[in-house]
């Protein structure tokens, strides 16, 4: 009796989790969905059509560690001491 109520426990929460965090699909449909307010009929099938095949926009490449150094690096030109540290801190925690 306890493994079944572990068992049901387990996949509750999986399940609760899951349903938590929306995929990028539902994601760009609610969006989509969002943008076709007020159109109707044919209209909007090839509106959400068009929208949901659309790629999304490319990210911009993250910066490696040694580049985000040089890219601070630079920005700090001027700063001393403290402010300088304190400006590089800052810099590098930057995602």
């Amino acid at each position: 009796m306890t493994k079944l109520f572990v068992a049901s426990l387990i996949l509750t929460l999986s399940g609760a989790v899951y349903a938590a965090e929306p995929t990028a699909q539902q994601n760009k449909m609610k969006t989509c969905n969002a943008d076709a307010a007020g159109k109707k009929g044919d209209e909007r099938k090839a509106f959400m059509k068009e929208c949901l095949s659309a790629k999304p926009a490319a990210e911009a490449p993250k910066l490696t560690q040694q580049d985000k150094m040089k890219k601070c690096n630079a920005d700090a030109t001027g700063k001393k001491g403290d402010e300088r540290k304190a400006f590089m801190k800052e810099c590098l925690s930057n995602k």
